[in-house]
Parts: structure tokens; C-alpha cells; sequence
């Protein structure tokens, strides 16, 4: 009897458990297509706000606090609002924080780290490029060495110099090798799961397409 009571409760338990994980990844895969499918700056606050719940719910997936700091990175970005880029870099911060706790020395939460620090440095390029420049780069060779398939660092890395005068050392020659390389590696990038992180690969072809 007590071998029958110990089975049964054993496979409760993984029923349990498997219940858990299917309602993780059917809120994580309904998030994730709102994320893709999100047109304005509100529209990406509001999937941060819902990544959060869920990871607030679940307390041990580092993805959704993932995608909550990613979200929050993006909609800094597109609201463009240079007076309050700390503040969102910090509410990033927070959350990808969370992430790192959980799934430490992660190439796609340095991918993130090396975004924040961008963030802050847009502020003021001129007075903040020493203090946040090498974070962006370390942050983004970690990615590398991390996850060498991985195709965002490189694409990140090649949207900056794209994005940075060539009297500094950026533009197309020196942005296009890397795009093109990041290009390259997201044809082959396979996710972890369906919920691991894709992105990047419209975005890094139409950097791309500038530079022909």
C-alpha cells in the first residue's frame, strides 16, 4: 500500500509539474507573438508589463524577465526620450538582473546588458562614451564567447557601427563585415526552444541593405 500511495503521489506530482510548464509556455508563446506583432512604443511597455507578470508567476525562468528587460530596452528606444533613458536602463536593468541570477553567463543576456549601456550612453555620446563604450564592447565579445552561434552580437555590434561616424571608426566598411557575418549566422541560428530567443534577423538585413 505504501509503494501504490508513493507511485500515485510521485505521479501527481509530475502531473503537477507538467500542467505548470505547458501554462508557461502557452502565456510565454502568446506574449511572444504580441511582442512581434508590436507596432508602438506603448505597445512594447505594455508586453514588458506582461513578460513581468510571468516571471513575477514563475520565479525560476530567467526568459521572461529576459524578454521583460529586452522589451523595456526597445521601448526606451523607440520612445526616444533622451531625458529619461536612465530611468528605463534602470528598469532594464532590474529586470535583466533577475535574468542573470538565474541563467548566469547567458550570450543573449549580455546581448541585452550591452543594449542598456548603449541606452545610457545615448544620453550624452560625448561625455559618456569612456564610461559606457567598453561596456557595450566587453558586454558584446561575452555574447560571443558564450554562444558563438549566436548571430545578435554580431548584428548589435554592426548596427552601433553603422550608426557611428566614420571619423570614429564606424560606417558601412566598417559596419558591413559584421552584418554580414550576423546574416550569416542567423540562416543557421536554431533556437533552444520555441520560446528562446529568434530576433534580429529582418532587422540586421535591412541594416544591411544600407550599406549596399
Amino acid at each position: 500500500m505504501k509503494k501504490m500511495f508513493i507511485a500515485v503521489l510521485s505521479v501527481a506530482i509530475a502531473a503537477q509539474g507538467f500542467g505548470q510548464s505547458e501554462k508557461f509556455t502557452k502565456a510565454m508563446t502568446a506574449a511572444i507573438a504580441k511582442w512581434d506583432s508590436a507596432k508602438t512604443a506603448d505597445d512594447m511597455q505594455s508586453i514588458s508589463a506582461t513578460f513581468e507578470r510571468i516571471a513575477d508567476a514563475e520565479k525560476t525562468q530567467w526568459l521572461p524577465y529576459y524578454y521583460a528587460s529586452l522589451s523595456q530596452v526597445i521601448y526606451g528606444f523607440m520612445k526616444n526620450d533622451m531625458a529619461n533613458n536612465d530611468a528605463f536602463a534602470s528598469k532594464a536593468e532590474a529586470l535583466l538582473t533577475k535574468a542573470d541570477g538565474l541563467q548566469p553567463d547567458n550570450s543573449e543576456i549580455s546581448c541585452v546588458k550591452s543594449m542598456i549601456a548603449t541606452m545610457r550612453m545615448l544620453v550624452n555620446p560625448q561625455a559618456r562614451w569612456q564610461q559606457y563604450g567598453a561596456t557595450i564592447q566587453t558586454e558584446l565579445e561575452n555574447a560571443k564567447k558564450q554562444d558563438p552561434a549566436n548571430p545578435r552580437p554580431y548584428y548589435l555590434q554592426g548596427q552601433n557601427l553603422r550608426n557611428t561616424p566614420e571619423q570614429f571608426g564606424g560606417g558601412c566598411n566598417s559596419a558591413k563585415p559584421l552584418l554580414e557575418e550576423a546574416v550569416k549566422k542567423f540562416e543557421a541560428f536554431k533556437p533552444a526552444s520555441a520560446i528562446a530567443p529568434s530576433w534580429g534577423k529582418a532587422e540586421a538585413e535591412k541594416v544591411l541593405a544600407t550599406c549596399k
